[in-house]
């Protein structure tokens, strides 16, 4: 093949297309526990973070909620992932060898939210959100009352059944009920089993299963390494427990200019996807997670 600019457009037309089909190809898990926030610039400070507050009656003037409790900042992160396609197979015509490259390239591009996003929850135990406590915490500080939101039993029928009276207890800083259902039982592929157990199956040891379909088993196969450990989040409201900020969607780009540094001293044509963005906590009222650490 004779290598030339009309040569090299078409060969990044056809990686680009290759990579659009792979990548929409993907149905990525993090959209089921995070809401997508837009970001603009550098960081984003979320002052909303704090109380969950209720209506009232209107009797004289309106009180008005205190939205900047929190300082909480999600800072973007850029993150790359590169082909190197050597010349020689450009003109041996063997560029089609690539083709799997380039779709693992929009595959993993699609997932990077997801790597975000779990592995965020996954730490949830040590890693802070915007009270300043670990996301999963013993003594959340609400209107004077301590919360908590972290548990240590295994998963089972019982330890399910008190996470989910825990949420659905939580109250705001005047003490209303904040009227959260949990949705999604969040697990590593080591605790599908159990998790199932508790929301599908019909019988649980001979006894009618009242917890079946209460909420959606899902298996995260990127919670793996930590497989005591399970998570219970309400998914349902437009906030949701975690945020997956995105600041530039992931874009196919390339570099195979004949006097690009890459091509001229390593006779390499470069092919890759980019994107800016990070992961973080919302409310931690929306989440229970128990790290199973309790002895049976």
């Amino acid at each position: 093949m004779i290598i030339n600019p009309q040569t090299l457009r078409g060969i990044y037309m056809g990686f680009n297309t290759l990579f659009n089909k792979a990548f929409e190809g993907v149905t990525p898990m993090y959209t089921e526990v995070a809401m997508v926030t837009p970001s603009t610039t550098d960081a984003e400070t979320y002052a909303w973070l704090g109380d969950i507050p209720g209506m009232r009656e209107w009797i004289g003037d309106r009180e008005i909620q205190n939205l900047t409790a929190s300082g909480y900042t999600i800072r973007n992160k850029p993150f790359e992932l590169t082909l190197g396609v050597d010349r020689d197979a450009v003109e041996d015509d063997k560029i089609g060898l690539y083709n799997p490259s380039v779709e693992n390239l929009a595959q993993a591009a699609a997932a990077h939210p997801d790597k975000l996003i779990f592995e965020l929850l996954k730490n949830g135990f040590s890693e802070l959100c915007y009270d300043g406590k670990a996301f999963f915490a013993a003594d959340h500080q609400v209107g004077g009352k301590s919360f908590s939101n972290k548990g240590t039993a295994k998963l089972t029928l019982d330890a399910y059944v008190a996470a989910r009276t825990a949420m659905m207890s939580m109250t705001n800083s005047k003490g209303e009920p904040l009227g959260l259902v949990p949705d999604k039982l969040v697990v590593p592929p080591a605790l599908e089993k159990a998790a199932r157990d508790i929301l599908v199956a019909d019988y649980i040891n001979g006894t009618r299963n009242t917890m079946q379909g209460t909420a959606k088993p899902v298996v995260v196969p990127r919670l793996a390494g930590k497989d005591s450990a399970w998570y219970l989040l309400c998914t349902t409201r437009p906030i949701k427990p975690l945020i997956y900020q995105q600041r530039k969607k992931a874009k196919f780009v390339s570099l195979t200019n004949e006097n690009d540094a890459n091509v001229f001293m390593k006779k390499q044509f470069l092919y890759g996807v980019d994107c800016r963005g990070n992961a973080g906590f919302g409310f931690w009222q929306m989440a229970y997670g128990s790290d199973g650490s309790a002895d049976s």
